[in-house]
């Protein structure tokens, strides 16, 4: 884990799934040998297989992850679910792991909604009939509780809403995570090895700030194993709606994502330009995709989760894979 704080990885690294994360002996002097041993470990056989049964009916697992906060990311989580349930014969879940900001709620029109409890589990909330979403924020009294928890709390829930949600037949899970790589990260990505993870999608902006972040979310990804599916810019210029010239408010100084996944070697699924209206249908809890159609971004927006649905399709459900 050591590259993803900047130094270089341990050559005898155990990995952050091996029950020796953080405590081998080439842990020593690496800066994340804290963040390692403090980690969620490996389900055990009992557990995994108990988390196996409950995910087996899932199709594809997408992870949206961002190294800063603010770049769009659970906007992104938030329109890739409603874009995928537009195909009425596609069930679509979108589980959020942000525990302390769960924006999820407001942003799927669900402020206010609860969870129900039924023989077979907790029962996701719904937007549609085949678009379910589960959040931390439907456990709050208030949208403005802090949630104030140690990481070994919010690895608990993130194992219930695994183990305890009723998802059913699912062709594509969604999971908002939080910014960074740290306690929940570890987690859905060791809980979820028990079953199938597709990859996982990266979110930036377009400044040098950002993509600092996001070089040590691929660094993560690398190290945990989590295939990437691809980056997207988000707040990728401005095109005035009058004129259709475009600004670069965000002056992508170092060649912006574009030149990074050049560097790196990872796809970039697409660039979005900043439209004020996504942050009104969010705030809304609405829909971008329905209430602009038209948009530049909107037409970003398709092609970067038909470029997913075409990802996933390559990496088909194979029962095999969660023996």
């Amino acid at each position: 884990m050591a590259e993803a704080a900047g130094g270089p990885r341990p050559e005898d690294c155990p990995g952050t799934s091996s029950a020796q994360a953080g405590r081998a002996a080439a842990c020593q002097g690496c800066p994340n040998q804290r963040l390692c041993a403090a980690g969620a470990a490996a389900p055990d056989p009992a557990e995994a297989a108990e988390l196996r049964e409950r995910l087996r009916a899932v199709k594809h697992t997408i992870l949206v992850l961002s190294g800063k906060g603010g770049v769009g990311k659970s906007t992104f989580s938030a329109l890739l679910a409603h874009g995928l349930a537009a195909d009425e014969a596609k069930q679509v879940a979108l589980l959020d792991i942000d525990i302390c900001g769960p924006s999820i709620p407001k942003m799927m029109g669900l402020e206010g909604e609860q969870v129900h409890q039924s023989g077979s589990g907790w029962s996701p909330v719904y937007v549609e009939e085949n678009l379910g979403v589960m959040s931390v924020g439907f456990l709050l009294s208030s949208p403005d509780d802090a949630v104030i928890w140690r990481g070994p709390k919010k690895n608990g829930l993130i194992k219930q809403f695994l183990r305890d949600v009723d998802w059913g037949e699912i062709d594509y899970l969604i999971v908002d995570t939080p910014p960074g790589t740290s306690d929940e990260h570890l987690s859905i990505v060791q809980y979820l090895s028990a079953a199938h993870i597709d990859g996982a999608v990266i979110i930036t902006t377009p400044q040098e700030v950002s993509l600092q972040d996001v070089r040590k979310e691929i660094n993560f990804c690398h190290k945990v194993k989590l295939p990437i599916i691809g980056v997207v810019e988000n707040m990728s210029g401005f095109i005035c709606p009058k004129c259709k010239n475009e600004s670069q408010i965000f002056p992508p100084t170092t060649g912006g994502a574009e030149k990074m996944c050049q560097n790196l070697n990872v796809s970039l699924l697409g660039k979005v330009p900043l439209d004020p209206q996504i942050g009104r249908s969010c705030d809304k809890g609405q829909s971008f995709l329905s209430e602009a159609p038209e948009s530049p971004a909107t037409s970003s927006y398709r092609n970067i989760i038909q470029r997913i649905q075409e990802y996933c399709d390559q990496h088909p459900f194979q029962e095999e894979k969660i023996i």
